[in-house]
């Protein structure tokens, strides 16, 4: 009985003492931003340590212990660490594509041995998508290509309004991306954009500026507006030129009418 005891009171003594090792915390930033890991501590006591760690091999970078802050001389974390003496709290300013990975927490305290890690990924910022004219396929329609250069985990989309038209991704390797898009020449609501999961940019269509034959189409659609109006403009003043010509010939015959009947009307008077 007692060494059944001993044996639950081992376990329990275990799972607090390693308490959030399988927890992994993910944290995306943009290269030349600041990030901060928050311990979850409110206050630090006197005889607390926090062990702040960095890479596959658990390398020491800050350490507050009797409440004395150490940042440790690693040369990646050069000018870049700073920890919160109330919480122990870790953050890194300036973050470069080198500092992504993963940091472990760990803290020691009378309650026991806590931990979490915290999987830090770092996204270059991103650049803005061009839109070049590339063809015309017709009077009426214009293909073009929306271009990139040197980019990683991002996605690259042509939008009309909200609508998702075509997309391209790439993950790993630091490439350029091109991806084209033919139009109608009416409907300039288009627009790419270039994204990763934390930020994007996006450049409108300006259809007047690249597709040279839509501006034609346009200007060749406006001119046959403007003569059609402008025939049923003249045709109409014809038609009421007519209708009131009509009406002053038939005037004299309305006065020669009346006049007979007046005549009449006075005969019978007398």
């Amino acid at each position: 009985m007692l060494t059944y005891c001993l044996i639950l009171l081992f376990i329990f003594v275990e799972g607090v003492s390693v308490a959030g090792t399988d927890e992994v915390k993910s944290v995306s930033v943009t290269e030349g931003d600041s990030v901060t890991l928050n311990t979850d501590v409110t206050e630090i006591q006197r005889d607390d340590q926090i062990l702040w760690m960095f890479g596959p091999e658990d390398t020491r970078i800050a350490e507050i212990f009797n409440q004395n802050i150490k940042l440790f001389n690693i040369e990646r974390f050069s000018e870049t660490l700073q920890m919160e003496n109330q919480t122990g709290s870790l953050t890194i300013r300036n973050i470069r594509s080198e500092h992504a990975g993963l940091y472990k927490l760990q803290i020691l305290s009378n309650k026991g041995t806590s931990y979490k890690r915290f999987n830090v990924t770092v996204y270059t910022p991103l650049p803005v998508p061009v839109i070049y004219y590339a063809s015309s396929s017709s009077e009426s329609r214009c293909s073009l290509l929306c271009s990139v250069l040197n980019v990683s985990h991002v996605t690259l989309s042509w939008y009309a309004g909200i609508s998702v038209l075509s997309s391209i991704s790439v993950s790993d390797l630091s490439i350029s991306l091109s991806l084209p898009l033919e139009i109608q020449c009416l409907d300039d609501s288009y627009s790419c954009v270039l994204n990763n999961p934390i930020s994007n940019q996006t450049t409108h269509l300006d259809i007047t500026q690249l597709c040279h034959i839509c501006t034609e189409t346009s200007f060749s659609f406006i001119l046959i507006i403007t003569v059609v109006c402008v025939t049923l403009l003249l045709i109409s003043a014809c038609v009421f030129y007519c209708c009131c010509k009509k009406c002053n010939r038939e005037k004299p015959e309305d006065q020669e009418s009346m006049s007979e009947y007046t005549e009449i009307i006075y005969r019978l008077q007398i």
